[in-house]
């Protein structure tokens, strides 16, 4: 599921199809993709489960699967509590190396 959220077209179909249902022809009209590249993106996010289409007269509407977008938002919750906590656990263990004293310098006498 988390693999079709990689493309940035098919984002921002999600991200319309949070504000409401929507029809192919005006996700396309808001989208710089074409109406056939829209179709596609969408098979992809009806395939992962995270829309759902209805016929309406000829057209089809998708929208949102809003139990599909808990499963996406558990587990990036899951994934920044764990990569915060292993963030937290390296800066509490990792000890701070000094640097490097400075060598002394060689002097010369002056004659």
């Amino acid at each position: 599921m988390i693999e079709a959220l990689g493309d940035p077209s098919r984002r921002a179909i999600l991200t319309m199809l949070c504000n409401g249902p929507a029809s192919v022809t005006a996700l396309a009209d808001a989208l710089p993709v074409s109406r056939p590249a829209v179709s596609q993106h969408l098979k992809v996010l009806k395939g992962v489960e995270l829309v759902t289409d209805r016929a309406e007269g000829t057209r089809r509407i998708y929208s949102v699967r809003p139990e599909s977008l808990e499963a996406v938002r558990e587990y990036f919750d899951d994934f920044w509590q764990k990569s915060l906590m292993a963030f937290r656990l390296a800066a509490e263990t990792d000890t701070p190396t000094p640097p490097n004293p400075p060598q002394p310098s060689e002097t010369r006498e002056s004659s």
